[in-house]
């Protein structure tokens, strides 16, 4: 009778105990493909799952780095604050902690912020400790958006429109914000129509690379470039000379026949110099004649010695 069979494997025990003859095509599914293994970050239950999830709550808990893409600089201290609104530095709004002492340089910022319109904000304590990330904060910070970089193509845009031949100075390996913010001042200073960084391992526009420049840097754009010996290929497609300051370069600066036309000039940081790569892209390296073995001037000094023998001859 149905049902009754001996054979082995012919009555079947459900986990309810009810006897059921044949698996029905149950073992059948069961052997079919589900697809391919998920890699094991994949899956929840894996050592390696986990880590990777820790991993993305570590950096998400982790405070931006001061001067960051994207986000607002904070410059905590009365000292700082006081020294910003000195230098004309155009800052977003001020944050001073309910409660603090007043002093002559709270008094001084109160002044200058009313004078440059600046924006106060009361708030807590602890919301401002949150907001500068633990730094020594004295009861005030300034806050400064983020620097609107220009792009590199927009500088010789800038000189056609003043119908100039482009003077554009391009920065290599300077890592120093002081002396970025002082290759910008001289800049202003001798007529350049802006300054050229890296996107990686160089200096930015920082709060104290404004302080250096003097509020040069709201005359003088600075533009970032993903690679450097693309663009200066690129400038020397549009027509423009490309000249690196060396030690040993084969042209002195006052001989530079090359002053007076559309010219790029390439700085490099005090110990290492423009880089080879760099070196073998420009037309000429020129060097600056000096009356003492000294190996070199930082990138401020270099950069204002170089503007001014240029301006003269233009």
């Amino acid at each position: 009778m149905p049902g009754n069979s001996q054979r082995r494997g012919a009555i079947k025990k459900s986990g309810k105990g009810n006897p059921t003859a044949g698996s029905g095509g149950r073992r059948r599914q069961g052997l079919e493909g589900k697809g391919p293994t998920p890699r094991a970050e994949e899956r929840p239950n894996h050592k390696a799952y986990k880590m990777a999830k820790a991993a993305d709550k570590r950096q998400a808990a982790r405070p931006k780095r001061k001067g960051s893409d994207g986000g607002p600089e904070w410059v905590a201290g009365r000292n700082s604050v006081v020294e910003l609104l000195r230098a004309k530095v155009p800052v977003a709004g001020l944050y001073i902690a309910e409660g603090i002492e007043r002093d002559e340089r709270l008094r001084e910022i109160f002044r200058l912020s009313s004078e440059h319109h600046v924006p106060m904000l009361e708030i807590t304590r602890g919301e401002l400790d949150r907001l500068t990330t633990g730094a020594v904060h004295q009861g005030i910070a300034a806050k400064l958006n983020a620097y609107e970089y220009a792009h590199p193509d927009d500088l010789l845009d800038l000189a056609a429109e003043r119908g100039e031949d482009p003077l554009i100075v391009v920065l290599d390996g300077v890592t120093d914000p002081r002396n970025l913010g002082a290759v910008v001042r001289s800049a202003s200073g001798f007529g350049a129509h802006g300054v050229v960084i890296p996107e990686r391992r160089s200096a930015q526009m920082t709060a104290s690379a404004w302080k250096t420049s003097a509020g040069a840097a709201a005359r003088v754009r600075v533009a970032r470039a993903t690679n450097l010996t693309r663009q200066i290929k690129a400038y020397q497609e549009a027509g423009v000379m490309v000249v690196g300051l060396a030690a040993d370069g084969d042209v002195s600066l006052p001989d530079l026949e090359l002053a007076d036309g559309p010219l790029v000039v390439v700085i490099g940081s005090e110990g290492k110099g423009i880089s080879r790569l760099v070196a073998e892209n420009c037309d000429q390296l020129v060097s600056i004649p000096m009356a003492s073995d000294l190996e070199s001037l930082n990138a401020g000094v270099a950069a204002g010695i170089a503007l001014y023998a240029i301006s003269q001859q233009r």
